[in-house]
């Protein structure tokens, strides 16, 4: 048996999901590795990791099997915290469709021209996190998703504690202070609600008046007036704030992700930058560093139902109802039995099987948006040829990137 393992049967059961975690984002691929090989069905007494491809894609994949229903107490009645109602796939469906997906050329070019023009204001040196990674997102909704006129760092803030609470203040998360992660979430949710309440409505009245306007609350609001579907105007404000709260966090994640993977590997980084002119050839290098190092390393689910995973194999486990699944999809695309070479650095590898965005009935809603505006952060980056960190990203003993220093000469 591994090394891994001794030390996790040899621990004492409360002991087990802690160790688990720290190598989980400390020492992911080794750990991974030993797990894949010798027990793919981790079970602790908080948790049941599966770290194999075949039972990530089961966990995301079967959804009335896996539920969402850690998302409830943070959620509501959203339809993310919903599987397969009426509400989700109504909502979803119709989020999907106000984000016209053929805008996607122009807002990666407003992506581009604000990150550009952010690093160009900098004087050789910037803060991405607040300064880039995190501001471009807030500037693509206000433009695009209409925030226009709300402040930068309320709408950071409203975004930042709505994540911390749904993705890393769960039951097996043991935050130091949890109340104060939901208390701080609720606060976001009320300063959102009551902004998107009056931008909403000062809309309402132009849509009212003939005004037309073609932009994701206008749409939202000429569908929600028509009458022809189950959509009312709180669900409106609840849906828009839906795209702040789903689009900065995330984003600034996997971009700080994604630059420190490629300085971590100067050949890489080379090839990229090489290639930072023509962003089809380019962006292969931000998905695949993603693959090595992604936001989420693995997606929770509840069990429902009994269910086998690695069923037919000696690995064999038995899930059992209420169980906390963690879906530990980082490793999964490091299955050596789906994956050829899995540990080589390749940027033309598909990435329709990855999980970077989810899958199944789950899958990110802005996946196609964050397709478009991770790279394109990224490559803005680095088309200035000495651009560098000045140290690895500072997660101030949480679980994001919360600054992260670069500079250049100016």
């Amino acid at each position: 048996m591994g090394d891994y393992l001794d030390r996790l049967d040899a621990a004492a059961p409360d002991q087990c999901w802690p160790m688990a975690r720290r190598w989980l984002f400390g020492e992911p691929l080794p750990f991974f590795a030993e797990l894949r090989a010798e027990r793919p069905v981790l079970t602790t007494p908080e948790v049941t990791l599966a770290t194999r491809y075949s039972d990530c894609a089961l966990v995301m994949r079967r959804h009335e099997v896996f539920g969402v229903d850690l998302y409830k107490p943070k959620q509501g009645g959203y339809w993310m915290a919903q599987d397969d109602t009426a509400d989700h796939m109504r909502e979803k469906a119709i989020m999907l469709a106000i984000l016209d997906r053929e805008q996607i050329p122009a807002m990666r070019a407003f992506i581009g021209a604000k990150a550009a023009a952010l690093l160009s204001a900098a004087p050789g040196a910037l803060e991405a996190v607040a300064g880039l990674t995190r501001a471009v997102p807030i500037a693509l909704a206000q433009d695009w998703f209409g925030f226009a006129g709300a402040d930068p760092h309320a709408m950071s803030e409203w975004s930042y504690w709505n994540q911390q609470d749904a993705f890393h203040n769960q039951p097996f998360d043991h935050a130091a202070d949890p109340g104060a992660i939901v208390r701080n979430r609720e606060l976001a949710i009320l300063g959102m609600a009551a902004f998107l309440g009056v931008r909403v409505a000062e809309r309402a009245v132009q849509v009212k008046l003939g005004v037309h306007a073609d932009d994701p609350v206008s749409r939202l609001l000429r569908l929600s007036f028509s009458g022809a579907l189950k959509f009312n105007v709180e669900q409106v404000i609840s849906n828009v704030g839906g795209l702040l709260i789903g689009a900065v966090e995330t984003t600034s994640h996997c971009a700080v992700n994604a630059l420190e993977v490629l300085f971590s590997r100067p050949d890489m980084l080379a090839a990229a930058r090489a290639v930072a002119g023509d962003p089809a050839r380019f962006d292969g290098y931000v998905f695949e560093a993603l693959r090595f190092k992604p936001a989420f390393p693995y997606f929770f689910r509840t069990c429902h139902a009994p269910t086998v995973l690695a069923p037919g194999t000696p690995f064999a486990v038995t899930i059992q109802p209420g169980t906390t699944v963690l879906a530990v999809t980082h490793s999964a695309m490091f299955d050596e039995t789906v994956v050829d070479d899995p540990g080589r650095f390749d940027p033309t590898r598909p990435t329709a099987d990855a999980f970077t965005f989810g899958q199944g009935l789950h899958e990110c809603l802005g996946r196609a948006i964050g397709q478009a505006m991770i790279p394109e952060i990224v490559r803005q980056c680095l088309l200035r040829p000495d651009l560098r960190p000045a140290g690895p990203p500072d997660y101030r003993g949480g679980d994001v990137p919360e600054a992260y220093a670069l500079t250049w000469t100016p």
